[in-house]
């Protein structure tokens, strides 16, 4: 404004056309308003009044004129005089509108929505705090997008976020605190090229992968935040002077350093959920005897994400949370002006000394992602334009260490491929690679030693195909007679065939044995228990004879079934022809058949092993008192006919020879608690054990030394049965557990994770959880889950991941009735 012009004063605005106007004051809109209320017989309302003079008084201190909307202190009726005068506030003084919700109003949803759009591109800032709105809101509202420049949405409506509509104006998106936010669509970010801030604290974010994927659609992203950061020194004051000293004494911390609870509060640094959270870690951290009850307690239930503690436990959030940064940012500047001292701490390599500031920051309200193994350095090298990353700079010298942590733990491709190729191009240089390319090719250095292997355009596609694919397709597995009728099972246990890839074999909790065809859905065959079975734990093919299956219950029953003779679907006219019964073995979790064909073996909750002829049916031997605890599960070789492995809780995993008279082992290999499981590699060079709590190891199955610890991070939680088996031959390792929702994919030959897979149920809280799983022997990359819900309503149900296809057209998992889940039994 010129020098010495009133302030009242009315400004020219250039309207659409370019054409000069005289821009209304802001009195004579607020004077429209009231007319416009009159002709509507709806009394002003003061909060808009208040709004008008509060804009008055920003334009006469020559601050940025903004008209500040509540929502929630606006009814129904306020709104239609309110947009009768939008039009004149694109033509006013006012130069931005800022709309809040606080708490729980009467206004409608799509009332509010309507106000939004109108106010075009004279709306700011939209702060939504409440789930008032509703669902179709949020919906809406993420369908057709909006024209304001910041965001906030603390909503619990959103679940898998899917952002499509237009927000080209938006630069700021804040979605702290919603509760139920778990994932990201392909394209959710795809919409918002200007977005340059990104918060999402405390929601329930925690797939590294999907994450990176998606958060890469924003070209303009330049600071991402999952977590805040508090100094310690301010929180332990502010605690301090909320409570007071035991002994009367003033607080000891300089006066400028105290900050008040409600001050914190007030300026959006903690939300009242947090306090208890940040009083519980000050007084941990001075005080030993509730840092061991925090260690020792877990939840055993349902994992519920909104809590990271509850996951990864109480003082592995404290350690985990400070960084070894620290530093203030602006939202513009890479880095604010440091005090001499911090200069000093930096020193000629330009990078913090951790030792010196990792204790002046405490992280609060954590994403679960934050807890991941590795989560600063993968979301730095994943997304190079970042500077900021949970209010901390990102410089060089931690960008170039990023990547090469990120190469040490991680597969950025399968087959340690080093750069995405497109299928197409692979087809061609398989096609066209003549003795010509072929000596062309001797002469440059060879990137992959694996080129020259029977396998490498197979590996090749893969990895073309897995690199696309950051959601891969997961489909729960139906069941239908031939009739199409939709059958109900409750799984338990589930083997592919050996041979016939369209098949799999399923035991239940109710007895039942179902043959599958899992391409299409339909039953081939199915055995009813008649009472005589209870949860089916074991199940076994025969390798030689692949239309013979082993069934073994939890009551001890063993039989032998011939497929081919078995009454198809489920016509009920089964009788017990084409099978063979063995004698019992009580409380049973597992059995397996030897390479030949000859010898079964079946352990259970006991200390022994009992081996039968399967040709007879008759119990040959039982080895008794094999390890200290009862053995969970029993695994032939896959080649030598008379090399078995067993695991047991009491932490040791043996392999055992029948040449020898297994009454001493060829050796013991040891974890560090209790042994879920084991399994032979497909060409008998490994063992693969998997410990409770994510601990899996594999070993030279030659002497059991041990070649890899994957280094799964536990959670905490003595109840997270952990099973673990083979993919695409033995390249990789699938790794899932029984308290968490997420199946691991590492490399078997490097232990470096190539892929988290993520379960989602229908609704808030409704994780599945990995009961078991199996790598499909005829498909690289793809695998089946049996996964369950924790909750007493909803059931288990086995579901079909391709790493290769995309998730976009797969339908979510339905509720249904739920299974009581015996997580500790068999494999």
């Amino acid at each position: 404004m010129p020098s010495g012009s009133s302030a009242m004063a009315p400004e020219l605005i250039l309207s659409d056309r370019g054409t000069a106007s005289i821009a209304m004051d802001i009195q004579t809109l607020e004077q429209r308003y009231i007319t416009r209320c009159k002709d509507h017989d709806v009394h002003p309302n003061p909060t808009i009044l208040s709004g008008f003079s509060k804009a008055e008084v920003k334009k006469t201190c020559h601050e940025l004129c903004i008209l500040e909307i509540m929502l929630d202190h606006l009814k129904d009726m306020d709104l239609h005089p309110l947009l009768d005068v939008v039009v004149d506030i694109e033509a006013s003084e006012i130069e931005a509108v800022d709309i809040y919700n606080k708490s729980s109003g009467e206004l409608k949803g799509e009332y509010a929505l309507l106000l939004m759009r109108a106010l075009n591109k004279k709306l700011r800032v939209v702060d939504l705090q409440d789930i008032s709105l509703g669902k179709d809101f949020c919906r809406d509202l993420s369908s057709r997008g909006l024209m304001c420049e910041v965001l906030t949405m603390r909503s619990s409506h959103f679940r898998n976020l899917s952002m499509v509509g237009k927000f080209s104006r938006m630069h700021t998106l804040n979605l702290d605190y919603g509760t139920s936010l778990t994932s990201f669509q392909k394209d959710c970010f795809a919409c918002m090229p200007n977005l340059k801030f990104l918060s999402m604290c405390e929601t329930r974010v925690a797939n590294l992968w999907t994450t990176a994927a998606a958060l890469s659609k924003l070209p303009s992203l330049v600071e991402l935040r999952f977590q805040r950061r508090l100094c310690y020194e301010d929180v332990e004051s502010c605690i301090t002077s909320s409570s007071g000293n035991e002994d009367g004494r003033d607080n000891p911390f300089p006066e400028e350093s105290n900050i008040d609870i409600a001050t914190l509060v007030d300026q959006n640094l903690i939300s009242e959920a947090m306090l208890h959270n940040l009083m519980t870690v000050t007084n941990a951290i001075g005080n030993p005897e509730l840092q061991r009850e925090g260690e020792e307690s877990s939840d055993d239930s349902e994992v519920d994400f909104s809590s990271q503690r509850q996951e990864y436990g109480f003082m592995h959030e404290l350690t985990n949370a400070i960084s070894e940064w620290s530093g203030r940012a602006n939202a513009n500047d890479e880095v604010e002006s440091l005090s001499h001292s911090e200069e000093e701490s930096i020193g000629a390599s330009g990078t913090y000394s951790s030792t010196n500031i990792a204790s002046k920051y405490v992280s609060c309200s954590s994403s679960p992602i934050c807890f991941k193994k590795h989560y600063r350095e993968f979301m730095i090298a994943s997304l190079p334009h970042l500077k900021m990353l949970d209010e901390l700079p990102i410089r060089k010298n931690e960008r170039e260490q990023a990547a090469a942590t990120f190469s040490q733990y991680f597969e950025y491709l399968p087959y340690r491929r080093k750069a995405k190729e497109s299928v197409l191009s692979i087809l061609q240089n398989r096609e066209i690679k003549e003795s010509r390319n072929l000596a062309r090719a001797n002469k440059r250095k060879n990137t992959y030693p694996s080129g020259k292997s029977q396998y490498f355009y197979t590996r090749s596609l893969c990895a073309a195909r897995v690199g696309s694919c950051p959601w891969p397709s997961l489909q729960p597995l139906s069941c239908s007679s031939s009739g199409d009728e939709a059958l109900n099972f409750r799984p338990r246990q589930f083997e592919y065939h050996p041979s016939d890839s369209s098949l799999m074999v399923f035991g239940t909790l109710d007895g039942e044995v179902i043959i599958i065809n899992h391409e299409n859905g339909k039953i081939v065959s199915c055995i009813p228990s008649y009472g005589v079975m209870s949860s089916v734990l074991g199940l076994c093919w025969l390798k030689k004879h692949p239309s013979l299956l082993i069934a073994g219950s939890d009551n001890g029953s063993l039989k032998l079934y011939n497929i081919h003779q078995l009454p198809p679907n489920n016509s009920g006219a089964y009788s017990g022809a084409g099978s063979v019964t063995f004698d019992d073995f009580d409380q049973l979790t597992s059995v397996h058949v030897n390479s030949a064909d000859e010898l079964l073996l079946a352990s259970g909750y006991s200390k022994n092993v009992a081996l039968y002829d399967i040709n007879s049916g008759r119990r040959l031997q039982v080895f008794t008192n094999m390890h200290q605890e009862h053995i969970n599960v029993v695994k032939f070789a896959n080649h030598s006919p008379s090399l078995f492995a067993t695991s047991s809780f009491d932490r040791d995993v043996k392999l055992w020879d029948l040449r020898q008279k297994p009454f001493l082992p060829c050796y013991t290999a040891t974890s560090s608690k209790g042994n879920v499981m084991v399994c032979f590699s497909p060409d008998d060079h490994y063992l693969l054990a998997s410990a409770v709590d994510n601990e899996v190891k594999q070993f030279r199955a030659a002497d059991g030394k041990l070649l890899l610890d994957f280094g799964i991070n536990p959670t905490g939680s003595s109840q997270n049965y952990t099973r673990s088996y083979y993919m695409n031959g033995r390249d990789y390792i699938i790794s899932g557990s029984c308290d968490e929702h997420v199946v691991r994919i590492c490399c078997a030959q490097t232990g470096r994770r190539l892929r988290d897979v993520s379960l989602e149920g229908r609704g808030s809280g409704s994780s599945m959880f990995v009961q078991s799983l199996r790598g499909d022997p005829h498909r690289d990359f793809n695998m089946s889950i049996l996964a369950a819900y924790m909750r007493p309503s909803s059931k288990s149900e086995i579901v079909k991941v391709n790493l290769l296809a995309s998730n976009d057209d797969t339908k979510e998992y339905s509720n249904g009735q739920n299974v009581p889940v015996s997580n500790s039994l068999g494999g």
